[in-house]
């Protein structure tokens, strides 16, 4: 099977944002990742309301919307407003991760936990099978362009193994320093979504690497 591609928006120019969406819908993209940041939970501000709907009303293809912000539940329908078709929040941020997987699939969206380069995958043991998305961070969420941390690689392998252990349709999704060089392998591991950002959009031609990314298998 061909991988999902979901480009970062948040690596998009901010000047001219209708026409890097327009790039996305005519591209072999799949879908919008789209990423919310609070300045307490990282140390950045990203993407509101306002902005995510307006990219929703150009947009062609599903919001896949990441939020690295604390206390998430509290804006759940909001995200479903505002277009979110796939809503990761992070384990790490969550008391009651399990009641927020609920009130996510709840509003009929697709329910992921994302989870921190440091954050264990066998802490989601008893939540696999709930979640539809395992979004794991392969840089320290926060920031765009940074260095791709290598022992996601074997994260990866032990949440597969996690995955077919509990009978779970969970898919993997990989965020941070995803380029050309390493996607080969992360689909070896067995990641199905491949979010990027500044590969994509640092790119001469922004849609031949989309084209490029999403022929890649592991």
């Amino acid at each position: 099977m061909k991988p999902i591609i979901a480009p970062s928006i948040l690596s998009a120019d901010f000047s001219n944002l209708a026409k890097d969406i327009e790039m996305i819908n005519n591209s072999e993209a799949d879908w919008f990742h789209v990423d919310v940041m609070d300045g307490v939970f990282v140390p950045n501000i990203s993407f509101g309301f306002p902005v995510i709907n307006a990219i929703n009303k150009i947009a062609k293809k599903p919001l896949d919307v990441h939020l690295m912000i604390v206390d998430p539940d509290k804006y759940l329908s909001k995200f479903k407003e505002v277009g979110a078709h796939v809503l990761s929040v992070h384990y790490e941020a969550c008391t009651h991760l399990h009641r927020t997987i609920q009130g996510i699939k709840g509003l009929e969206m697709l329910a992921g936990v994302a989870i921190n380069p440091h954050t264990s995958v066998s802490l989601l043991e008893n939540v696999i099978a709930d979640i539809d998305v395992v979004l794991m961070m392969s840089v320290n969420p926060g920031f765009g362009g940074q260095k791709f941390i290598e022992n996601t690689y074997a994260k990866i392998a032990d949440l597969k193994e996690l995955i077919l252990q509990k009978n779970s349709k969970a898919k993997i999704e990989v965020d941070g320093g995803v380029d050309l060089n390493n996607a080969p392998k992360l689909l070896k591991e067995g990641a199905d979504i491949l979010v990027a950002g500044n590969t994509v959009f640092s790119s001469p031609d922004p849609t031949k690497t989309i084209s490029l990314l999403k022929e890649i298998r592991g």
